[in-house]
């Protein structure tokens, strides 16, 4: 073994330990079979003689394995960032339906849950709410909405159901409604209502997986 003996290092004063009375001439530096440099002091047997290299006979666990991702496509190439826009609440459309300023049809929305039909609002009882202005018949009902109005607020945005279903963003008639589980549905007019009624949960199911996705729809069909 080629032995290398260390010069005296005069650190005492760096590490603070002035007073300390070690001389590094009283060890040495060893090189074993495994190319490995181990230091111990004169007089003492080298810990690591005898001892064989644990990765000696040991095959390289990569070689001959190809590149699992050489050759493969960037799975994210060219598609678009799920995250991005995902904090603002700006969409193509109105969250809901609006035509002429007025929320919907201009219909009061909690009339179809306490009278079970359809009642238009009038100018003098408003309230603003969601991003558009909601009328209603009484005063009694425009406070009774603006209390909760998320349970009088027509699903979808008070667009089509059916068409929330197919992926498509349409408005509706104030005549097509219907009250399910509580919750109110429109739709484009009273045809395609009876075509979303064949299969409400099912519908309902699909709408509310397009929903609110479809706000951004390049298109309002009407």
């Amino acid at each position: 073994m080629k032995v290398k003996y260390f010069t005296t290092i005069a650190i005492a004063t760096i590490l603070g330990l002035a007073t300390a009375n070690v001389s590094y001439a009283n060890f040495k530096a060893v090189t074993n079979s495994n190319s490995t440099t181990v230091s111990f002091k004169i007089g003492e047997s080298n810990p690591c003689a005898g001892k064989a290299n644990p990765c000696a006979g040991k095959a390289n666990p990569c070689a001959g394995k190809a590149n699992p991702c050489a050759g493969k496509a960037n799975p994210c190439a060219g598609k678009a960032n799920p995250c991005a826009g995902k904090n603002s609440t700006t969409t193509v459309h109105p969250k809901y339906y609006t035509e002429n300023g007025m929320a919907l049809d201009g219909q009061d929305v909690v009339a179809y849950f306490t009278q079970s039909k359809l009642v238009m609002g009038v100018s003098q009882f408003k309230h603003n709410w969601g991003g558009t202005t909601w009328m209603f018949a009484s005063a009694a009902n425009r406070d009774m909405f603006a209390k909760n109005p998320e349970k009088y607020a027509p699903e979808y945005g008070g667009y089509c159901a059916q068409a929330a279903s197919e992926g498509n963003l349409v408005a509706t008639q104030p005549d097509a409604w219907k009250i399910v589980n509580g919750k109110l549905y429109l739709n484009y007019d009273k045809k395609v209502q009876a075509q979303w009624m064949g299969d409400i949960p099912g519908h309902i199911a699909l709408a509310n997986k397009n929903w609110p996705t479809i706000l951004n729809n390049k298109e309002l069909l009407r």
